[in-house]
């Protein structure tokens, strides 16, 4: 299948379940086709289906963000499809810690080196080498658009101030990794000014999923409001910033 030059394509890793399928569906109800990366077939497949038979166009890649043979692979996939990308969503990522602000395992005195490079591996390097990889087909298109998923957790000026209500949530290691990709898109976004690409952070919420938790406030529909927002992004927008929904968050 090659598509057309009017038919927008999103690529959102992590994206058969939770806030990355919610980003999909709410992606393919606006009318972009849309590829969710799943490291399991059955699971990539099964999400496609739900979606189908909401009358949704929607594909799957069989997509480790932890795999750089994987990033080739999606790179050559979108180069087929459309020879472009025009939307990546680094929605991939993992929690190792825990339940926030219920059952956290660790903080900065005790948690394991293997806690911490596991999750910078998925949550940091991983979505940055695939941003390498796949930004020449995001700068083939009209007007491409990078969301990297973050938290308010990783807001050093949130974690620093006393009232706020994540100064006593103690997940260093995630909360370090989204510290390190709100980093990296504030660089991106300098790189890439004046271009057609925009970058920016998104922070879904606090989010009933399995990563979330029970204590999570928001709805699953409402998680993926932001992502889809930057996604959109009109030529004016933003780029270089961290939102959720319309307001700009600190760093």
């Amino acid at each position: 299948m090659k598509l057309d030059q009017q038919t927008k394509v999103a690529f959102v890793t992590g994206g058969n379940r939770g806030i990355g399928l919610e980003t999909a569906r709410q992606l393919a109800q606006a009318g972009v086709f849309t590829v969710i990366g799943s490291r399991s077939d059955e699971a990539g497949k099964a999400a496609v289906q739900q979606l189908s038979d909401e009358g949704l166009s929607i594909s799957h890649l069989v997509f480790d963000v932890t795999n750089q043979q994987d990033h080739q692979k999606a790179r050559d996939h979108f180069k087929t499809l459309a020879g472009r990308l025009d939307i990546l969503i680094n929605n991939a990522g993992v929690y190792l810690e825990g339940e926030t602000g219920v059952n956290e395992l660790y903080n900065a005195i005790d948690v394991p080196e293997s806690v911490m490079r596991e999750t910078m591996e998925a949550n940091f390097f991983a979505p940055v080498l695939l941003t390498q990889t796949l930004l020449p087909l995001l700068q083939a298109a009209p007007a491409g658009r990078i969301v990297n998923l973050s938290s308010t957790l990783g807001s050093l000026t949130l974690h620093s101030d006393a009232s706020s209500p994540v100064f006593n949530i103690n997940s260093v290691a995630y909360d370090t990794s989204k510290t390190a990709i709100n980093s990296y898109t504030v660089h991106l976004a300098n790189v890439l000014k004046g271009t057609r690409v925009k970058v920016n952070a998104a922070h879904p919420g606090w989010v009933q999923t399995s990563m979330g938790g029970s204590a999570a406030p928001m709805s699953i529909v409402d998680g993926g409001k932001t992502s889809l927002r930057l996604a959109l992004l009109p030529e004016d927008g933003p780029s270089g910033g961290f939102f959720h929904l319309d307001k700009q968050l600190p760093w």
